[in-house]
């Protein structure tokens, strides 16, 4: 069942709420209004935006097997945008969020997305949710041209470092981190923080999140002259220490572990198993206190494992905030994520107030320059680049205390490799 969300106070109820909704897009304009003359309209397909209101929407998995992130991720998009809304919104636009449970099915994701686009009439499509939903849809949002932004996966197909048009990507705006690029900033810490400044080694699984995060540390070793040893594995391998002595036979200075979930803690203990002694770095999907859990034991004494981050909740200007309005799931990662998805598009508008709101003056501002996202990572769209978070900060396990710790601040690729 379509839910249709617009908050427009703390206690107000859903049907005022459903009430103010559909008188806000038939509102008179004030005197002032009626006697100015109205913008060139351009001619992009902008829809979905009004004096008064302005309508978005997503489809994410929000029961089944993956209601424990669609739920936290959908709430603290509500709840962002009710504190937009109860604080007058946005040049006095209300925001209205549309939203359905695709249940993580591509084939109603696509449906819903037509809805969204055709009957609906929204203006952006913000935080689409989920690798099997995005790679079914991604082709008819750029033809859409419908900004879309943030995306809750990290797959190639988001990837462009030079949007030009909306075939290209221009649209597309991107927020968590793309695998690509976190291959590249793999490299980049290995080099710039660690120590790798001539030999890094990488296992990677046989799937999109390997391999892609293969491409990106292939693209960043070939720009700092850095010799890449490469090893497969397939995912959820249950025995890869065949890829592990490749590895440590070529003498490599650091390991890029280019794997998720099961597979990433099997290859750390037999990292470990082997005797290597190197650091390795992984992906920031891995940097949970389950694999911190995993590993601990086996790594101790042997060798430091460093992992991404790109929020960090302990910035308690954006936390408290944060807090207030998704009580329910205050310490809750996927809700941060939902939280910077919402704040993101927001910033979008706030840049244009006073100034006509198409979808190509949207995404312009949007571009305009680096947005600063709440919990301390940054993204930047200028100059075409749809790269996801570029900037990220660097974690260590402390396997006495079997969690990660802040090890780095947020740092660019730029900044890392600079000062060798």
């Amino acid at each position: 069942m379509k839910k249709r969300l617009i908050a427009l106070g703390l206690v107000v109820s859903m049907a005022l709420g459903l009430a103010a909704c559909s008188s806000s897009s038939s509102a008179t304009p004030s005197s002032s209004q009626a006697q100015t003359e109205a913008p060139e309209v351009v001619e992009d397909g902008t829809q979905g935006v009004t004096d008064t209101e302005i309508i978005v929407a997503n489809s994410a998995a929000t029961s089944g097997n993956y209601a424990g992130v669609g739920v936290p991720f959908i709430s603290a998009i509500e709840g962002y945008f009710k504190m937009v809304n109860d604080a007058g919104g946005i040049d006095g636009r209300q925001i209205t969020f549309i939203h359905n449970d695709d249940e993580f099915d591509p084939n109603k994701g696509k449906a819903y997305l037509q809805e969204y686009l055709e009957d609906d009439k929204v203006f952006a499509i913000v935080g689409h949710f989920g690798t099997p939903v995005v790679s079914a849809t991604i082709e008819d949002l750029k033809a859409a041209g419908v900004p879309s932004v943030y995306f809750a996966t990290g797959i190639s197909a988001l990837y462009s470092d030079e949007a030009t048009s909306n075939e290209t990507g221009f649209n597309i705006l991107p927020v968590q981190p793309i695998y690509v690029t976190e291959g590249q900033i793999m490299v980049a810490r290995l080099y710039g923080t660690l120590g790798a400044t001539e030999t890094i080694g990488i296992i990677y699984t046989n799937d999109d999140a390997g391999q892609n995060m293969l491409a990106g540390a292939q693209k960043k070793a070939a720009e700092l002259n850095i010799t890449l040893v490469e090893a497969q594995v397939e995912a959820g391998a249950a025995d890869v220490s065949a890829a592990v002595t490749t590895i440590k036979d070529a003498g490599v200075q650091g390991v890029i572990i280019g794997a998720i979930q099961a597979t990433m803690p099997t290859i750390a203990k037999e990292m470990a198993s082997q005797g290597m002694t190197v650091p390795a770095i992984t992906t920031y999907v891995n940097v949970a206190v389950t694999i911190a859990q995993q590993v601990s034991e086996d790594i101790a004494g042997h060798f430091d494992i460093y992992g991404n981050d790109w929020k960090d909740p302990s910035i308690a200007e954006d936390y408290a905030l944060f807090a207030e309005y998704v009580p329910d799931y205050a310490d809750n990662n996927d809700a941060m994520s939902g939280w910077v998805a919402a704040y993101t598009f927001c910033e979008g508008l706030r840049r244009l107030e006073g100034q006509d709101v198409t979808w190509t003056s949207y995404i312009n501002a949007l571009a305009s320059d680096v947005i600063e996202l709440p919990f301390g990572a940054s993204v930047d769209f200028t100059s075409g680049k749809r790269m996801g978070v570029s900037a990220m900060q660097l974690k260590k396990i402390d396997t006495d205390a079997k969690a990660w710790t802040v090890a780095d601040d947020f740092k660019s690729m730029d900044e890392l490799v600079s000062g060798k």
